[in-house]
């Protein structure tokens, strides 16, 4: 199998000089099936082990889908959100023991005095709903405004739940500062305690993982290697997938492949000694969302390729990686449909699932055409 790791030398030439073979028209045929439509700006989804799967809106709910029964109704039991720009209701996962403990843990913008701010909270699923719901995690960056929450979640091999945060857009310079939660990547226990092997446990931050970052949302462990790999979006340009690694400063806003949106200079740096090097950008922005590595037998080239909503440029995007581990080439499909991709999931049985994000969001399954 083609394991999509790279040493640092390399990461750093790569990301660099940019050099990645890119094909805008796809050998392959793909069919894809309209399973749901009429959703509220869907934003994240996970398959429970019945075969069903969870989906959340970002105004607020929790839908089931059954392949036979189609989407329910929104689930009972959800908490307020501050759905407001891009904050809302988003990212969901389940607890890796869910057949004995029906828990699930869903990341969302958290109203308060002052703001909102992304909070993880857990609870227990039943067939019509939430019960005992509790936040495990609240982020101390409250803002009174609606943007770069972050708020993907991932639980690696050892079963410590990763949580992306965003840095809140105006305070970007907090994202050097591991003694808070803008712009970090935070690791925690399914009880929302803090790993006593986490690299700032010790100080006013505990659950930081990483740092540095802008707005990640994105967010996967690989099956075999169990790294984590992680997405943020850059401003105009600088769009970037990191290998993320315990205690690693990521760079911004010191360095980035990116401007302003007003065409200013945020800074004049791509590198510098002790951050980290993407291990791959883009300039100009795709505005990535979700991602995950593909894993199955249906699409058999694809194994180990990593799969990229892009919401600007309205595709699904696969980059793959050479025996070496260098990215060798990406590919868009769909780019025809003309649709806004925010998360993107392989199934059990290897097709590829994927959510639209519009007021008439779609749950979209994708396999090979005959």
């Amino acid at each position: 199998m083609k394991r999509p790791h790279l040493p640092v030398a390399k990461l750093t030439a790569l990301a660099i000089a940019g050099a990645v073979a890119f094909s805008s028209q796809a050998a392959e045929k793909l069919a894809v099936n309209e399973l749901a439509t009429g959703l509220d700006h869907p934003w994240g989804m996970t398959f429970l082990p019945s075969g069903e799967m969870l989906i959340t809106e970002r105004s607020g709910q929790i839908r089931r889908f059954n392949f036979a029964t189609g989407l329910s109704k929104p689930l009972d039991g959800v908490p307020a959100v501050a759905a407001a720009n891009q904050g809302g209701l988003l990212d969901i996962t389940v607890d890796p023991d869910f057949a004995n403990n029906q828990q699930i843990y869903f990341c969302y913008s958290r109203p308060t005095t002052g703001g909102s701010s992304s909070s993880v909270a857990k609870a227990t699923l039943n067939a019509n709903g939430l019960t005992d719901v509790k936040d495990i995690f609240v982020a101390d960056s409250v803002v009174d405004n609606g943007f770069h929450f972050g708020c993907r979640l991932a639980f690696d091999q050892s079963n410590h739940l990763f949580v992306t945060l965003g840095d809140r857009y105006k305070y970007m310079k907090e994202a050097q500062n591991p003694a808070n939660h803008y712009g970090k990547i935070v690791r925690i226990k399914s009880d929302g305690s803090v790993p006593a092997d986490n690299p700032f446990a010790d100080g006013k931050a505990p659950e930081v993982y990483s740092y540095g970052h802008r707005n990640v949302q994105g967010l996967t462990i690989h099956l075999q290697t169990g790294e984590v790999w992680a997405m943020e979006h850059g401003p105009k340009g600088g769009d970037e997938v990191n290998l993320i690694k315990a205690g690693n400063n990521y760079g911004w806003p010191v360095i980035t492949y990116g401007i302003d949106y007003n065409g200013s200079i945020i800074s004049d740096k791509t590198a510098q000694q002790g951050m980290e090097q993407p291990v791959l950008y883009w300039d100009p922005s795709i505005a990535p969302s979700g991602m995950t590595f593909y894993h199955g037998d249906l699409f058999k080239d694809w194994q180990g390729d990593l799969l990229v909503g892009a919401l600007k440029f309205r595709h699904l995007r696969r980059i793959s990686f050479n025996e070496t581990g260098e990215v060798e080439s990406q590919t868009e499909y769909l780019r025809d449909r003309n649709e806004r991709i925010r998360d993107v999931e392989v199934g059990p049985n290897g097709m590829i699932y994927l959510l639209t994000d519009e007021d008439n969001g779609k749950l979209l399954q994708v396999m090979p055409a005959q």
